[in-house]
């Protein structure tokens, strides 16, 4: 178990580094893009009851992106070991309560977040760490991560959900935004939701 936390630190550290250096720019022809569609990515439904109620779910069994009850959702990409996903935590637990106070955003908006090669332990120690209210699932597997074609961290996608029941990646943003504020009005325009 100690080699599998020293393993996902140097993962995790290696995908920041890249991201950060601008070396990931050759590998980002394989990234998730806005306009891709959304790729399949099962997570287990919430333990918390707050949280499920949060994604307007229900039962004990997984779910994907497109069964949260909101017409748009955040999803970042984190990592417990990476030193800019910890920087920019204060930023999203800002955003969530934006979000939640928002007039439009409120119900519409939902945020999560996806610890990549983090199990449930590191993902709740980031949890508890950053005080984050909004649900975090764990990637252990690394088959979420994968699925957005192993970007570094932080790493956000936007999906809308349109009439039609289909998806659509509105937004993407590799790293950590200018600020909350101007991040929510930018998801809110490629969304259409102004």
């Amino acid at each position: 178990m100690k080699l599998k936390r020293v393993l996902s630190f140097f993962f995790a550290l290696t995908l920041c580094v890249l991201a950060t250096q601008g070396v990931a720019t050759a590998l980002q022809e394989d990234w998730l893009k806005a306009g891709d569609p959304l790729p399949k990515i099962t997570l287990l439904s919430p333990k918390n009851p707050a949280h499920k109620e949060y994604l307007g779910l229900s039962g004990e069994a997984s779910f994907q992106i497109p069964d949260i009850k909101a017409e748009v959702v955040i999803v970042e990409i984190f990592s417990m070991y990476c030193p800019h996903c910890q920087k920019e935590a204060p930023a999203v637990n800002k955003l969530y309560k934006m979000i939640e106070n928002h007039p439009t955003a409120k119900g519409k908006v939902k945020l999560i977040g996806i610890g990549a090669r983090n199990d449930m332990f590191e993902v709740d120690f980031f949890r508890k760490k950053y005080e984050i209210e909004f649900p975090l699932f764990d990637d252990e597997d690394y088959t979420k991560h994968e699925a957005c074609g192993e970007p570094g961290t932080p790493f956000f996608f936007v999906v809308k959900k349109n009439k039609d029941g289909s998806t659509d990646v509105v937004l993407i943003q590799l790293g950590g935004f200018d600020s909350p504020e101007s991040f929510l009005q930018t998801v809110l325009d490629k969304a259409g939701l102004t």
